[in-house]
């Protein structure tokens, strides 16, 4: 069985996380490090627990455990690590984006992989040190892609996209609380986002002049999951695309292309990605859409440790959407 310590396990992606490995058939969860709630039970934080686990909350950290998720705000994660030191043999796996640009993924030694499956699984798979990708950035990269890889992204793409509040952190803010969240629907970040810095990277590893991103993320009034859509000139036909995409994603465990339009419930509580591709004269449209905790956090966060342990990559990951 494979130990896993979680730090920061109060919030939601520490709860996706507690959820997803007290499920999967080769971990055991070590402890849950929170320094708020240190000694609690971890089903006064997250009540859907309850009948599940008695795991309590922990101050102490084990340091020699096999894998360590850091489930905590950016830029703690850096701190974090400078003060606790874990064995060698331990895979950290960051799910902030203290590590995800090249400029800092050598941390004291410690290189971190950019942890997109379906962009460097074989990276993944021989890596210790993990650079969870961001949300937004998943749901994007992953509907560009295929065509950054076919040179096709010559020209400027344009990006709507919609979260919900939990992408926002549990922490309650002016934006994300219920009376200003309801039946409410605003921007944020125009064209300035953090996770593009990691979205062009991915895509320029490919192909190395692209057009310009320009994204919008939007904050839904509903509580979890993305849906973007991202449209660019593209002179070839529908099918044509269709052949990129399928061929790229041949063998992603996670991601499907539909033939139907999708929408977010499909994916809701799930590790998968969905993606629609319509043509409306020279315009390419990409719609894609994955869960934000999940596909967008936790469950990737877990994709990316069996591929390190060398287990299947959809162990314990095989969940399913409510969409009724």
């Amino acid at each position: 069985m494979i130990k896993a310590g979680i730090i920061g396990g109060s919030g939601y992606t520490g709860g996706e996380l507690i959820r997803i490995l007290l499920n999967h058939p080769a971990t055991e969860i070590d402890f849950v490090f929170s320094t708020t709630r240190a000694g609690k039970k971890v089903t006064t934080a997250h009540p859907d627990l309850l009948g599940v686990t008695d795991i309590a909350f922990t101050g102490n950290v084990n340091l020699n455990v096999n894998v360590v998720f850091l489930c905590l705000g950016h830029g703690n994660s850096t701190a974090f690590l400078n003060e606790h030191h874990f064995s060698k043999d331990t895979v950290i796996i960051d799910l902030s984006n203290d590590f995800r640009l090249h400029a800092y993924a050598n941390f004291n030694g410690k290189e971190f992989v950019y942890g997109l499956p379906e962009l460097f699984k074989s990276e993944i798979e021989n890596a210790k040190y993990i650079a969870n990708p961001g949300c937004f950035a998943t749901a994007i990269q992953l509907a560009l892609l295929p065509l950054a890889n076919a040179g096709l992204l010559d020209n400027e793409v344009h990006i709507n996209a919609v979260t919900g509040s939990t992408g926002a952190g549990v922490s309650p803010s002016a934006t994300s609380h219920f009376s200003w969240r309801n039946n409410n629907v605003s921007w944020y970040k125009p064209f300035t986002h953090q996770h593009l810095g990691e979205i062009n990277e991915s895509l320029h590893s490919f192909q190395k002049d692209t057009g310009n991103l320009y994204f919008m993320p939007n904050r839904g009034n509903f509580t979890r999951g993305i849906l973007a859509t991202s449209y660019t000139k593209y002179e070839g036909s529908l099918e044509d695309a269709k052949k990129i995409y399928r061929e790229f994603y041949k063998n992603a465990v996670f991601t499907q292309i539909s033939d139907e339009p999708i929408n977010l419930k499909q994916v809701v509580n799930t590790n998968q990605c969905h993606i629609h591709l319509h043509k409306h004269d020279d315009v390419l449209l990409i719609t894609s859409a994955i869960d934000n905790l999940l596909k967008g956090a936790s469950g990737q966060a877990v994709q990316n440790m069996n591929l390190i342990f060398g287990l299947e990559e959809n162990l314990g990951l095989n969940l399913k959407a409510g969409v009724f």
